[in-house]
């Protein structure tokens, strides 16, 4: 029997999916269409995980995803992640994402200075680009140097990290968000 276990859960956005291990979260991921391709966009990720209960503290890192991707500011840095899969640059952009709050954001060219050296805002994003634990590892609080949104790899692309970024209120002093200048019937649609 495999050690990965995942398990899907409700979101605001949809049923998610959080896959763990003994060293933590292995994996987090947003919805997809229906439970079945969520259950097999994991599965192709982690062949041998297999679907279980999970134990407390993976429940309580579910709620936290819950609860952040409702609105609620929530500190997801205490999350154990295996990162046995990653390489050590990984691991340290990842580090500190994970110390962006929510309704904040840095460029990417601020993580890689927080990393020593400047030059490195490319492999930042190609490192977050790569991300396996999306919400938990905050990637769509990091933006381009001019406050462009950036790229975003998850499902939903860009869309989806404009959405976590208003449900967190990161863009708010920032202007407009998404169909403000759209008559209100047809926002409404």
């Amino acid at each position: 029997m495999s050690e990965t276990r995942f398990t899907l859960f409700d979101t605001a956005l949809g049923r998610c999916a959080m896959a763990w291990g003994p060293a933590g979260v292995q994996a987090v991921l947003f919805p997809e269409r229906t439970d079945a391709a969520t259950r097999a966009r994991l599965l192709r990720r982690l062949p041998h995980a297999t679907e279980g209960d999970p134990p407390p503290e993976i429940q309580a890192a579910i709620d936290g995803v819950a609860a952040l991707l409702a609105g609620e500011p929530r500190d997801l840095s205490n999350v154990a992640l295996d990162t046995s899969r990653l390489s050590t640059f990984q691991r340290q952009v990842y580090e500190i994402a994970r110390t962006i709050p929510p309704g904040r954001t840095l460029s990417y060219g601020e993580v890689a200075a927080r990393l020593g050296n400047p030059s490195l805002a490319r492999e930042v994003g190609q490192a977050l680009g790569q991300n396996p634990f999306p919400i938990v590892v905050p990637c769509h609080r990091v933006l381009a140097a001019d406050g462009r949104l950036g790229g975003f790899s998850a499902r939903g692309g860009v869309a989806m990290k404009l959405r976590l970024l208003q449900i967190e209120r990161a863009l708010v002093e920032k202007g407009p968000m998404l169909f403000d200048d759209l008559p209100r019937a047809v926002r409404l649609r």
